[in-house]
């Protein structure tokens, strides 16, 4: 697709059409940002009624690993871009359509395939930023076995990555499968979890070393069209964030840092931004400790932690995502301090209810995404919170307030 090509009327010859891989929170957000330009959009998720296919003009169930059925639907569909808005696709198929696409025969793929493909392997990802672009990581090594990744522990003569360390699938999200051990007493049921953890089933593990950060941010970096002509780089405000157990649970923005920790982190995202290539909105997340930065993980695609932007900034990264897309102008530039924090499900149910909404938005500059999934867990995100203030502080308060104030209920 030319990025200055027109954008046609949805549902007629001339539609734009776009096809999101994966309708959760983001992808519903992403879904409405790209209709509200114009697009014709179809969603496709592992599993029927998702956020996103709610809202998208059409809808697809498939086993988004299985390759043939994912080429069946982009070839029935026809969509002039594919949007993988998950990990877990079938990625040697998108590089597949993607070479075919470069004879003008196929869709494009957003950001890239390879993007895609690095970026659901931690391996990948880690070895690009590490090995290829000697960009500053914690220690790390991969094991396919529990003899092999107490190796990697202890070292041939004590010079391994050491306690305390962190262990996770090579392919996994949101946490699952991640533990931080301190002892040799804890590798044994690390390894279990990461088994039980990874996307795919049981598998190879990375550990890393211990990062004795300051804190954590999430470095929301757009390639898009500038007034060049060319693909560009810009950045958002810092974010910083909570996570527990590798998933997060409230964000905030902007992140106070040092100017030189600020420099250095965008240095590291426009690195590895620049290698992966493409156009659209990345989340780059690091570590950062007085004014060292180190880099953690990389989303070809809006972060969890950038919900905050609803509240924050002139466009929010989802926004910004579909513009950048589509070849169109983008504005990172923060409108107020702001905050967001997670809405549990706080049961294991289908078709929960909420209670507290209304008390919830009485909350000063506050607002509330319920994401609508059809299916509840005592820790899954059924919605967030989010509230703009002052200062990141007063945002903070209000923002865990509504989250507080939001009870999920049994349905009738």
């Amino acid at each position: 697709m030319k990025t200055n090509a027109r954008i046609g009327t949805p549902l007629s010859t001339s539609a734009t059409r776009v096809m999101l891989l994966g309708c959760g929170e983001l992808g519903k957000e992403v879904i409405i940002a790209l209709q509200r330009l114009g697009c014709e959009v179809i969603g496709v998720d592992r599993y029927a009624d998702a956020p996103g296919m709610q809202v998208a003009h059409r809808s697809h169930v498939i086993n988004m690993t299985d390759g043939a059925a994912l080429r069946a639907v982009i070839e029935k569909e026809n969509p002039h871009l594919v949007v993988p808005e998950i990990e877990a696709i079938a990625t040697a198929t998108l590089a597949e359509i993607e070479q075919a696409s470069l004879t003008g025969t196929g869709p494009e793929i957003i950001p890239t395939a390879r993007a895609t493909q690095l970026t659901m392997n931690r391996e990948g990802i880690r070895r690009l930023a590490a090995e290829e672009l000697g960009l500053p990581t914690s220690p790390y090594c991969f094991a396919d076995s529990l003899a092999e990744l107490q190796a990697a522990i202890d070292g041939a003569a004590g010079d391994g990555i050491g306690y305390p360390c962190i262990i996770k699938p090579v392919m996994s999200s949101s946490g699952k499968g991640q533990s931080l051990i301190k002892s040799a007493a804890d590798v044994a049921t690390a390894w279990d979890y990461a088994q039980a953890g990874g996307r795919v089933g049981a598998g190879r593990v990375i550990v890393e070393g211990f990062i004795d950060f300051d804190y954590e941010i999430t470095q929301l970096t757009v390639r898009a069209v500038g007034t060049s002509g060319e693909v560009e780089t810009f950045f958002c405000e810092p974010i910083g964030h909570v996570q527990v157990n590798g998933d997060y649970v409230e964000s905030w923005q902007p992140m106070n840092m040092s100017a030189v920790a600020l420099k250095k982190s965008r240095d590291v995202a426009r690195a590895i931004t620049g290698n992966l290539g493409g156009r659209g909105l990345f989340g780059v997340e690091l570590f950062i400790k007085g004014d060292d930065v180190w880099f953690s993980e990389v989303s070809p695609r809006p972060h969890d932690t950038g919900l905050v932007t609803l509240a924050t900034q002139r466009l929010s990264e989802f926004e910004l995502h579909a513009r950048a897309i589509l070849g169109l102008p983008v504005d990172t530039r923060l409108r107020r301090a702001g905050a967001s924090a997670v809405v549990y499900g706080g049961m294991d149910a289908k078709g929960i209810a909420f209670d507290g909404v209304a008390e919830a938005l009485r909350v000063p500059e506050s607002d509330l995404r319920l994401f609508g999934k059809p299916e509840s867990f005592v820790k899954r995100r059924m919605g967030v919170a989010v509230a703009a203030a002052d200062t990141t502080d007063e945002a903070r308060a209000r923002a865990k307030l509504v989250a507080s104030l939001v009870k999920p209920v049994k349905g009738d």
